[in-house]
């Protein structure tokens, strides 16, 4: 039982009267809150201290870096994944698993290096999708609603395109010879994928139908188009977004006669067909649901597009397993096929709709998604390995999302708080935005939420202020890193730094200086170390 007293609140806690304690002692005994759950070795502080010495000596074995060449790279991005979001999602990963979560471990956390990204655009101190897209793609900060411009490019200004095109690490990867793709649960011309390939002053020119005139006549492109012209031989694409690729009206395949799913383009350019055209040669297979996907052999597939619905994909609480693939399903196929190249991949993998989610308010959906991420980032260690591959995870930006109410060990995620509110005595959830859709007053009092049922996949958040879409933070964003030097991404950094650090560790792009041929194992040796001693040994002969 857990025993309620003043003792047990800080002196904040105060004003807090007998009856709120009595309402909450009386949560706690009837179900309302989860009782305290630890196991009954936490007591000991031996187990502590055995915990922490063994993480000391895995720690002191990172005195020996990684400084191999990195053969593969993969960044996986959680769109809008803050830390508080890395949190609460460790402790749903746990719970769906039948523990108190809290002590549960990330996929991410068992990455040796963690660094702090700091994410404004350049003319926004609460950043966008788009600009922090090319910041950590293309290594150069830029205003809010642009991709793959840099900050000399004005959102909307058609004419401030060219000549202020800026290039990804995709494209360096590629032109370096390795194969490339890019993964998403989003549209594969939303923001974060789109700055891999693209360069636009309006990330929302998703299609031809979504620019205005003069900015066509001027002669910018959609950005669907640009995925197909800009970088042609993008070897794995696979996401959402086919609504973008056909002629307007053109009747979607999934949804026939469905208008809000139908084709937007007005060019009348079937991007699609135009694609396989391309690739009849080249082994190259378009597929839009998960059957097609899982039918073909990876092995015997050199180029891949799967589009598999018109927008982005549905929350994996909402997902069709039979017909559409998850992100660790679409993660594994990606690698299957782009790990071939004897030179190495490049591989973007973006949990977008967690991002979507939180704006909804929906937390629970924002969590799940963020949980079935770090899925694919344990499938991706188990088909790849430290010994060449560097797997970065990060984040574009952070919400106003969190959760607190001092909570006792093992109570729901999604559940409610351990005290009331001062002001009306009602309970409040755990999880709390700071803006959102989720502010409710109804005759003029706040909801009570006991009488509701808030761990619905679809409940929205309570939220402080009323907003119909909750908000970015401005706050810094983790960066988790493992692999050939993975030790570069460590302290707090600007986000436009991430690709240097993984370009120099793959050499490609700038900074190759350090690079020699590789041998069998993917080493590599720094030239100016080498040249110094050839010299010292030249002196000696002299």
């Amino acid at each position: 039982m857990l025993w309620l007293s003043r003792k047990n609140f800080t002196h904040r806690d105060n004003n807090m009267n007998v009856t709120a304690l009595l309402v909450i002692y009386s949560f706690v005994i009837f179900g309302g809150l989860a009782k305290p759950q630890f196991p009954e070795q936490e007591k000991d502080p031996k187990f502590w201290n055995t915990w922490a010495q063994r993480t000391l000596k895995k720690a002191l074995t990172l005195q020996s870096l990684n400084k191999n060449k990195a053969k593969n790279v993969i960044l996986f991005l959680g769109d809008g994944m803050g830390v508080p979001t890395v949190t609460a999602a460790r402790i749903l990963k746990g719970q769906l698993s039948g523990q108190s979560g809290e002590e549960t471990v990330l996929e991410m956390d068992k990455f040796p290096f963690v660094a702090l990204a700091k994410t404004y655009n350049t003319n926004a101190q609460v950043a966008d999708s788009a600009g922090t897209a090319t910041a950590y793609l293309c290594g150069v900060k830029a205003n809010e609603g642009t991709v793959g411009v840099s900050a000399a490019a004005v959102r909307t200004q058609c004419n401030t395109t060219q000549g202020n095109e800026v290039t990804s690490i995709l494209k360096w990867a590629k032109d370096a010879g390795k194969s490339v793709g890019i993964v998403t649960t989003t549209r594969v011309n939303h923001a974060t994928p789109s700055a891999a390939y693209a360069h636009s002053v309006d990330r929302d020119w998703y299609s031809d139908n979504e620019m205005p005139p003069e900015a066509i006549q001027a002669g910018c492109k959609d950005i669907a188009l640009q995925l197909f012209e800009n970088i042609p031989n993008i070897d794995v694409v696979m996401g959402g977004g086919r609504k973008y690729m056909f002629p307007k009206n053109l009747s979607d395949v999934e949804y026939p006669g469905i208008s809000k799913h139908s084709g937007t383009r007005k060019d009348g350019k079937n991007l699609v067909q135009e694609w396989i055209q391309r690739m009849k040669d080249k082994k190259g297979y378009y597929v839009w649901n998960k059957k097609e996907l899982f039918s073909l052999n990876p092995s015997n597939v050199d180029y891949l597009l799967g589009l598999f619905e018109p927008g982005d994909l549905t929350y994996d609480l909402e997902r069709n397993s039979e017909t559409d693939p998850s992100l660790t399903e679409m993660v594994e196929v990606a690698i299957k096929i782009l790990r071939k190249n004897p030179n190495g991949f490049y591989l973007l993998v973006e949990g977008g709709r967690i991002d979507h989610g939180h704006h909804e308010g929906k937390a629970k959906q924002a969590l799940y998604e963020a949980v079935e991420m770090d899925r694919a980032i344990g499938r991706a260690d188990l088909m790849t390995s430290t010994h060449d591959t560097l797997t970065v995870v990060t984040a574009d930006h952070s919400h106003v999302f969190n959760f607190g109410g001092y909570t006792i060990r093992g109570n729901s995620i999604f559940g409610l708080a351990a005290i009331l509110s001062d002001m009306d005595q009602k309970p409040f959830t755990s999880i709390l935005y700071g803006n959102g859709p989720g502010f409710k007053i109804i005759n003029g009092i706040r909801e009570n939420v006991s009488t509701i049922n808030y761990e619905e996949n679809n409940y929205k958040a309570q939220a402080a202020v009323p907003l119909s879409a909750e908000t970015h933070g401005g706050e810094d964003v983790a960066v988790f890193s493992k692999g050939p030097m993975a030790h570069l991404l460590h302290g707090v950094h600007e986000q436009n730094y991430i690709p240097h650090a993984m370009a120099y560790a793959a050499c490609i792009g700038q900074n190759r200086d350090h690079c020699m041929v590789s041998d069998g194992t993917h080493a590599w040796t720094p030239v100016l170390p080498l040249l110094s001693a050839l010299l010292i040994i030249t002196r000696l002969l002299c």
